[in-house]
């Protein structure tokens, strides 16, 4: 089985969101509502749609303990 990139899973607590009702959370913070409804209307393209859709599997699928904890905040 193929582990997961750990650089993937760091980025996932501290890139913000650039835009949106959401504009500076980290990508794993977003509640799993707002991430359903992204993917039904198709995440962005490039980086931000990778880790959009990457935070929508993990949390969908109860997997938030691969993602490692960067601040107090999350």
């Amino acid at each position: 089985m193929q582990q997961p990139d750990p650089n993937i899973l760091k980025e996932l607590a501290t890139f913000k969101m650039p835009y949106g009702k959401y504009k500076g959370t980290a990508i794993i913070r977003i509640p799993v509502h707002y991430l359903e409804w992204m993917a039904s209307k198709g995440f962005p393209n490039g980086k931000l749609g990778m880790l959009l859709s990457t935070a929508y599997v993990i949390k969908t699928n109860g997997l938030e303990h691969l993602v490692p904890r960067s601040s107090p905040k999350y």
